[in-house]
């Protein structure tokens, strides 16, 4: 049996904190799509405050690689 590869915490924080962008879709294409329109709009009701979307974004991540994880290891098993 073939082991799907799970994703790296680390890489997936990095990526996030260097490049939110590309730390989403790392984590998961649907939720960085999810979350690029969040930001937007949190954006503009917050009129800049990029820090706030910034923190969900990382929480987010870290969401969804976990979960991600652990649907590989249940498949695996």
């Amino acid at each position: 049996m073939q082991k799907s590869p799970t994703k790296s915490l680390i890489v997936t924080i990095l990526l996030t904190v260097f490049s939110a962008r590309m730390g989403l879709f790392y984590a998961s294409v649907a939720s960085a799509l999810v979350l690029l329109v969040a930001t937007v709009i949190v954006s503009v009701i917050t009129f800049g405050w990029l820090f706030i979307p910034y923190i969900i974004c990382i929480i987010w991540v870290i969401m969804a690689v976990n979960c991600y994880n652990k649907e590989i290891i249940e498949i695996a098993k």
